[in-house]
């Protein structure tokens, strides 16, 4: 054996001695999420009446499997009905249903019964502690909500289905939207999605009815399945009204909401006649990972949020980046309830900026790293396309809560530089091998080693 060929023999067994030192976190691996996953299915009731071929259960764990493992549509993940021992094994089904029997299925599924599902995921997230490194600013959870669509067309359509009219040539465009709600940090790249709440026909007529009655219903079923959590709501500017203050108030959420002059010219004018009486606080702050950029900072406090309800008063903030070497500035500006200080202002800045977390590591996520958020799986007749978003979204969370927590999921993606790449070759291998958990999985990806075949 030549001496190059001992070397790599040599560095492969210190790469599967440090593979074999990898050890999961109990309730936080793939194996242990798909099992909370099939249990929670289980506990759903099935609305079909008589005996049935396929369960709910069933039916319920092929949709979160087909998103799961990133087929790109139903007909793709049918074929895995050739060979289904890895989906029979790995998700603990016990027969897989075919892409038109799965639409069947699940068109009747209540969607509220899959919201203990993301209860379920996130407790596993408490019982391990991961969350303590997500607080902020000692306060709470920054909760980041958006509004955003996944299906959009001129002539598909179901009665669930918004409808947009062109002013120039009277021409419907139907298309479906949610409010998504996700966990984040300024110093964590995972978001932690929370179940979503689908914007309904009956919500309005405009894009701000839309979503303002949606997120409304959002706050208070959050409140409800987490009674005591201490969120911090961190919004655009479209949310900075009286009327959506209140409901946070109501449901004892904090707040950092966007603020434009444009849309509040009384606050603005409120702002600047305090600078010119000396009431604001002011100050810069150099960078201290990079000396070309500065810091500047504007606080008022107790202002007036608008002319029509001077009586609700807020702390604002208004903040200018300014990098000295290229002349790039930008400039933000909010309203909050926290306690903003000299002491905390940069950090709160960080935290307000992270709402960009639900639109890049979410929406886009799910948009362009497999999980075909925006493809049609079916309307359906009654609540289709809303179990599929959920679904969705379930096999989503399960997947940052991996990448948040798992070292055998972390070192493996690390291994394959990308998600794409990653999950290709998790596609690859659940194709080609027969494989009895996920851990086997990810663990054969990080050695680079096929799983061999049975005789």
């Amino acid at each position: 054996m030549s001496n190059y060929r001992r070397a790599l023999v040599k560095a492969r067994e210190r790469e599967i001695i440090r593979n074999d030192k990898i050890t999961l976190r109990k309730h936080l691996n793939a194996d242990a999420l798909f099992a909370t996953m099939r249990t929670g299915f289980g506990k759903i009731p099935d609305h079909r009446p008589g005996e049935v071929t396929i369960s709910l259960a069933d039916a319920l764990m092929s949709g979160f499997a087909m998103f799961s493992l990133k087929d790109p549509s139903l007909l793709a993940f049918d074929e895995r009905r050739h060979a289904p021992q890895n989906l029979l094994t790995i998700y603990g089904m016990g027969n897989i249903p075919c892409d038109t029997t799965m639409r069947e299925i699940l068109d009747g599924v209540d969607p509220h019964n899959l919201r203990p599902l993301f209860k379920d995921a996130f407790r596993a997230l408490q019982r391990g502690k991961v969350l303590e490194k997500m607080l902020f600013m000692d306060v709470g959870y920054l909760l980041n909500l958006d509004g955003t669509g996944y299906f959009s067309s001129k002539t598909l359509h179901s009665d669930a289905c918004l409808q947009r009219v062109s002013a120039k040539t009277g021409q419907v465009t139907y298309h479906l939207q949610a409010v998504g709600a996700a966990l984040v940090h300024p110093d964590c790249k995972e978001a932690i999605v929370l179940c979503p709440e689908t914007i309904r026909q009956q919500d309005g007529q405009t894009k701000n009815d839309c979503e303002r009655n949606a997120i409304r219903r959002l706050l208070g079923k959050l409140r409800q399945d987490h009674p005591h959590m201490k969120f911090i709501v961190n919004e655009d500017s479209l949310s900075s009204n009286a009327p959506h203050i209140d409901d946070l108030e109501e449901y004892n959420f904090h707040y950092i909401l966007g603020v434009k002059e444009g849309d509040h010219k009384f606050l603005f004018q409120y702002v600047a006649q305090a600078v010119e009486q000396g009431e604001a606080v002011e100050l810069t702050i150099e960078d201290e990972k990079n000396t070309a950029i500065t810091h500047s900072f504007r606080i008022v406090y107790r202002a007036p949020l608008n002319k029509s309800h001077q009586e609700k008063l807020v702390t604002f903030v208004e903040y200018w980046e300014l990098n000295n070497k290229t002349g790039k500035k930008q400039h933000f500006s909010w309203i909050t309830d926290l306690e903003v200080t000299e002491k905390n202002v940069c950090q709160f800045m960080r935290g307000a900026r992270a709402r960009w977390k639900i639109e890049n590591e979410t929406f886009n996520t799910l948009k362009n790293q497999g999980y075909q958020f925006g493809h049609n799986f079916g309307l359906g007749k009654q609540h289709l396309s809303e179990v599929f978003v959920l679904l969705m979204m379930l096999a989503f969370l399960v997947d940052q809560i991996q990448q948040l927590c798992c070292p055998l999921f972390q070192a493996a993606w690390k291994k394959w530089k990308t998600k794409r790449s990653f999950w290709e070759k998790v596609r690859i291998h659940f194709h080609a091998f027969v494989i009895g958990t996920m851990e086997e999985l990810y663990r054969s990806l990080l050695n680079h080693e096929p799983v061999p075949l049975p005789e």
